[in-house]
């Protein structure tokens, strides 16, 4: 018989709400290695909050979530982070730090609890730097980064993390064009060689249609729709999901939407 492969990421009847809202219900999703899901929706709609739950920082209101083939409170904080990398929207920084320290941040994960980072956890942290950009300004303090650099930083550190599963809200945030491509480049090379898996949460249909195998529409009062990108990237749909008239062009293989 053919082996069968452990799911990267599994939802089981999932149901997840926040402030008397229901965002999803019995929600069923396979994530295999190598897949990119892309999540969809009007502000508000619950993107973050879903994303949060299979981040396993937010408990849902009913089934489960599994990693690896495991649920989060089986395997605890340490070995899920050595699966899955988060990247919320907001980077908060307390207290001063350089571009380097902040980008190590994502080796922790690798170290013991009382470990200090190797020569090896230094070479991964700049090679991540190299790859989002900032190698040549690892010793400014953090705090003087624009959102620009700063979203790339949080991007090297993720990096550095080598999770299996990346989950990422609104990866592209405060970026440029140049810099969008580039980051979007790196999490869609790292699921195509290293065989991750990928979910993102993104505000623009051309990007996912351009990066994503698969789409997750959040379209409010518990209603979701799921399937491949090419299936559910329409502007009929999209249209639909943002409650606004939205026209396709296509040029040279890429689809772009515009309002109409």
């Amino acid at each position: 018989m053919p082996e069968t492969k452990t799911p990267l990421l599994e939802t089981r009847k999932l149901a997840v709400g926040i402030g008397g809202v229901s965002i999803c219900r019995d929600l069923d999703l396979v994530l295999d290695p190598g897949e990119r899901l892309g999540i969809l929706g009007c502000n508000g709609a619950g993107k973050s909050t879903l994303l949060s739950v299979l981040a396993g920082l937010r408990e849902p209101q009913a089934g489960e979530v599994l990693i690896d083939g495991m649920r989060y409170d089986a395997i605890g904080p340490r070995k899920s982070a050595l699966i899955r990398g988060w990247l919320p929207q907001i980077h908060a920084d307390a207290f001063a730090a350089t571009v380097l320290e902040t980008a190590l941040i994502g080796r922790h994960p690798h170290l013991g609890r009382w470990d200090w980072e190797s020569k090896e956890d230094i070479r991964i942290a700049r090679d991540a730097l190299t790859a989002v950009g900032l190698a040549e300004i690892e010793r400014r303090d953090v705090q003087s980064l624009s959102g620009g650099e700063r979203q790339r930083l949080a991007i090297a550190a993720l990096l550095a993390q080598s999770p299996r599963l990346f989950l990422l809200d609104e990866p592209i945030a405060y970026l440029d064009l140049k810099y969008q491509i580039a980051m979007l480049d790196l999490f869609s090379d790292a699921a195509r060689e290293n065989g991750a898996a990928l979910v993102m949460v993104l505000h623009e249909p051309a990007m996912a249609w351009r990066y994503c195998s698969r789409v997750l529409m959040i379209h409010g009062n518990a209603t979701t729709t799921i399937g491949s990108a090419r299936e559910m990237l329409t502007a009929e749909r999209l249209s639909s999901l943002y409650s606004y008239p939205l026209e396709a062009l296509e040029s040279r293989g890429r689809v772009g939407f515009i309002p109409k």
